[in-house]
């Protein structure tokens, strides 16, 4: 349990859930956090909520809005951080969602729940690269889950368009995360947080521990004090192996390829 008062962490989908919780845990022990919402009222919201049930000060926390169905929305939320914050220590890639029953496309022209799990938090992880880089020991924490090992990627046809299933489309969102954390350029690591009682439990089960058990095995990933190996992966507190697809150096390189094509960075 060191002590973090000099990490700065940014920590996107930071307004509910394991998010919030893992906020709370690092601006506790003394990190200054930055809270990430889908908008910037509800980032401002989850501010004042952490403000009004434990110590952590308002001077402690900083909000930001985006939109991730929204690729522009990312730009402006990197830029914005980068400006204000050009050291960063952490990025925490927490913000999901489970696919919706119909198939969706963004505006970019993305399946849903591909962009916000996945291509948003690639697109985002690139261009905070400067901030993350600036000194050594900047790192990013994946929060992906045990189901990306029943996924594949659909190289051909990733928006499904042509067969589409909601399970489907969510476990490929997340094995394309857990995939991206083996990419060379920041140092980063997965991690499943177990089965909590939050938004996404009807994909899991019934019953789920609480956000506040999941958010710890995210903030011991967050702690300079343990070491990590770029790209590995953790089901709660115990490395594991993640997937096959998620050690392959092909993989890693036809994701990135995918993803630069569909986050509009090939030029």
């Amino acid at each position: 349990m060191s002590d973090l008062s000099s990490r700065t962490v940014l920590i996107t989908g930071a307004t509910s859930g394991i998010g919030l919780e893992t906020a709370r845990q690092l601006a506790e022990r003394g990190a200054t956090v930055l809270l990430h919402g889908r908008t910037a009222e509800e980032a401002r919201s989850a501010a004042d909520r952490l403000a009004a049930t434990s110590d952590v000060p308002a001077t402690r926390t900083y909000t930001y809005g985006a939109d991730f169905s929204r690729l522009d929305e990312v730009d402006t939320l990197a830029a914005l951080v980068v400006a204000e914050h050009p050291h960063l220590d952490v990025l925490v890639n927490n913000a999901g969602m489970a696919a919706p029953e119909r198939h969706t496309v963004t505006a970019d022209g993305n399946e849903i729940a591909f962009q916000v799990n996945f291509l948003a938090h690639y697109l985002l992880t690139c261009l905070l690269e400067p901030a993350l880089t600036s000194t050594p020991g900047g790192r990013v924490v994946n929060v992906s889950s045990s189901l990306h090992r029943t996924a594949s990627i659909q190289w051909a046809d990733p928006h499904r368009a042509r067969r589409y299933s909601r399970l489907a489309a969510y476990a490929q969102s997340q094995l394309a995360l857990t995939v991206f954390a083996a990419d060379p350029r920041v140092a980063a690591v997965s991690v499943h947080p177990g089965v909590c009682d939050t938004a996404l439990l009807p994909l899991y089960g019934h019953e789920g521990v609480s956000p506040a058990e999941g958010a710890a095995h995210v903030v011991r990933l967050c702690d300079p004090a343990v070491e990590i190996v770029n790209g590995a992966y953790y089901d709660r507190a115990e490395r594991v192996d993640p997937a096959p697809a998620a050690t392959e150096h092909r993989t890693v390189r036809r994701l990135n390829r995918l993803a630069d094509l569909l986050v509009d960075r090939t030029a």
